[in-house]
């Protein structure tokens, strides 16, 4: 069995000690509070059939999604953080590809978003303007030509 983390053993070995109690009859309600868990009706009876096809043993209570690996770590974070507030005009594509080569990090332009978000660093909602419609409004409309010929 790989290793798990001391919090989760303790978790699984109180939630078959809840199904116990409860199976013998103790009231539900009552078990959590002296176990310090919070389970419904609902979650109890998924508990049930894990516990009966796991051999009614606490290792089949183990939850596994524990020790997820944080790819947006503090350091990144903080890095893109200071890059938008240099260039204000960076697309979610393009800070992907500077954490990439900064970090050796894939995260997705959605995810960056959410991050640049949660600071208050977001662009305008939108499509940004094209390069050629701005250059386009910085030139001074040309004035028609009129020209009179001698007739």
């Amino acid at each position: 069995m790989e290793d798990h983390p001391t919090a989760v053993i303790e978790k699984a070995k109180r939630l078959a000690q809840l199904l116990q109690s409860v199976e013998q009859g103790e009231p539900l309600e009552q078990v959590c509070a002296e176990l310090g868990l919070a389970v419904d009706a609902q979650r109890l009876a998924q508990l049930q059939a894990k516990y009966q096809a796991g051999g009614r043993t606490w290792e089949a209570l183990l939850d596994g999604r524990y020790g997820h690996p944080i790819k947006a770590h503090s350091a990144l974070r903080e890095w893109l953080h200071e890059r938008r507030r240099q260039d204000k005009e960076l697309t979610a594509p393009q800070l992907v590809d500077g954490v990439k080569e900064q970090f050796g990090v894939e995260l997705s332009a959605g995810h960056i978003n959410y991050l640049l978000r949660k600071v208050e660093l977001t662009r305008p909602p939108g499509r940004p303007p094209s390069r050629s419609a701005t250059e386009e409004e910085l030139e001074p409309p040309q004035a028609p030509s009129c020209s009179t010929s001698p007739s």
